[in-house]
């Protein structure tokens, strides 16, 4: 068994450690005798066929404005057609913002981007920053860290990842945090994410591995060290 991650614009989008989402999806598959590879596609390099999760991290305006360009080039058309199929996709703030359909800043200026779903965002006065925690769907709390201006506003008939638990989430008004569509899992939780959630890791190693091999229970870690360290920072934000 083998899982193919690809790790989109790694140079562009890593901002608060993202890449330590992908390092923490890499080791939790080894630690289970499961192959694991990354490819890092950075601007140029179009995204292919065949991956079983695609990451994308978080990144300032600049740095979005140069994805944005390659992305045009029918990146987001097959990005586009992977969140359609299933495949896992993870994106964290500025990789969050490209998915939807416009970021307005606070002179006015619009960036328009893939608009692969319908929500916007909007450049606030004041950041949003801070530890935070939200639960899901599942039931399942999430902490990590949060810094943004841009305010995200989900349209009509997209769902949450979460509800805000303590901190801001997408717009700091009606309490929702991020999105998820199909195997698609959007956020603005830095930190890095995963790590300090091995949960939610687990959750999305699963849905590839079933998706991909038909196994219908991951084999489980012990997690102690995981868990005392999550017990740890959990004080520090309820």
């Amino acid at each position: 068994m083998i899982i193919k991650i690809a790790h989109l614009y790694s140079e562009q989008l890593n901002l608060y450690g993202d890449t330590g989402n992908v390092q923490c999806l890499k080791e939790r598959l080894l630690m289970r005798n499961i192959d694991v590879q990354v490819k890092a596609l950075e601007s140029g390099v179009l995204l292919e066929e065949g991956f079983d999760i695609i990451f994308i991290g978080g990144g300032q305006d600049r740095e979005q404005g140069l994805v944005l360009k390659d992305l045009a080039l029918k990146t987001d058309e097959i990005l586009n057609a992977q969140i359609e199929s299933g495949t896992v996709i993870l994106a964290i703030c500025g990789g969050f913002q490209l998915l939807g359909k416009y970021y307005r800043s606070q002179s006015g200026e619009k960036m328009n981007f893939t608009g692969i779903f319908d929500f916007y965002t909007i450049a606030g006065k004041d950041r949003m920053i801070g530890n935070y925690a939200f639960c899901t769907a599942e039931k399942m709390k999430i902490i990590g860290f949060e810094n943004h201006a841009g305010k995200t506003y989900l349209g009509a008939g997209l769902q949450p990842l979460g509800r805000v638990i303590k901190g801001f989430g997408n717009n700091g008004q009606d309490k929702t945090e991020g999105l998820r569509y199909n195997n698609t899992f959007c956020t603005y939780c830095h930190g890095p994410l995963l790590p300090k959630n091995p949960r939610f890791a687990d959750m999305l190693l699963q849905i590839a591995l079933r998706r991909k091999y038909d196994i219908a229970v991951l084999p489980k870690l012990e997690d102690k060290e995981e868990a005392f360290a999550r017990r740890q920072v959990e004080k520090l934000y309820i």
